[in-house]
């Protein structure tokens, strides 16, 4: 009787992926998620090098992308912008994570970017909050009600 419950658990559980050169904001981010009250499986990635490699090797090895990336944009020589533009490439049939920009800096042209680009689902101020959690794990269960 374990088994099944281990299964229906990880079955339930999300994934995310936190790509950001910033080692304070990645483990600001990774202690608010984790902090949230539900079961995560959690990766981080020090650069958009790093995150498409990641992504390349999942999708070789036939496995699910994650649910959710946090993104920074501002990193060194990938920039944000860039690595999704690879991503399209990459994950072309494949379905894409929900990716949400994570920003220290307030720049009204990457929010007005990012509100155009179909992969982008939200841009957030760092550090990440409980209140832009709750917004998007509420946004995301009627998405996933609405399906059934």
């Amino acid at each position: 009787m374990m088994v099944p419950q281990i299964v229906e658990q990880k079955l339930m559980q999300r994934n995310i992926c936190i790509i950001d050169d910033d080692l304070v904001s990645q483990f600001a981010t990774r202690y608010c998620i984790e902090q949230y009250g539900e079961t995560f499986s959690i990766s981080t990635c020090a650069n958009a090098e790093e995150g498409l490699a990641m992504l390349s090797n999942l999708i070789a090895a036939n496995e699910e992308l994650p649910d959710i990336i946090f993104l920074d944009l501002v990193m060194g020589d990938m920039d944000g912008w860039e690595f999704l533009d690879n991503l399209q490439r990459l994950a072309t049939g494949k379905r894409k994570p929900e990716i949400y920009i994570l920003s220290a800096f307030s720049n009204s042209k990457d929010r007005a970017i990012a509100k155009e680009n179909p992969l982008i689902e939200g841009y957030m101020d760092k550090p990440l909050s409980r209140t832009s959690l709750d917004k998007i794990f509420s946004v995301k269960i009627k998405k996933e009600s609405s399906a059934m």
